[in-house]
């Protein structure tokens, strides 16, 4: 019985340090991008340096003068 017990712990422990190694190494899907993604976002990029974006306040004065 004792050797059992022992032997079950020793697989939890092994299960946990798997699942610990899985975590550390998960990749976070938020992170990754779709080609229509990435080019939406490099396009975004681009037209913030050529300051060529609208503010959301700009957008919500123009929504709201327009009735």
């Amino acid at each position: 019985m004792i050797t059992e017990t022992k032997q079950i712990m020793n697989e939890l422990k092994s299960i946990k340090d798997e699942l610990n190694y899985i975590k550390v190494h998960m990749v976070d899907v938020d992170t990754i991008l779709t080609a229509e993604e990435k080019k939406l976002l490099d396009e975004s990029i681009v037209n913030e340096k050529a300051r060529r974006l609208t503010s959301l306040e700009d957008l919500k004065n123009f929504r709201n003068s327009t009735g």
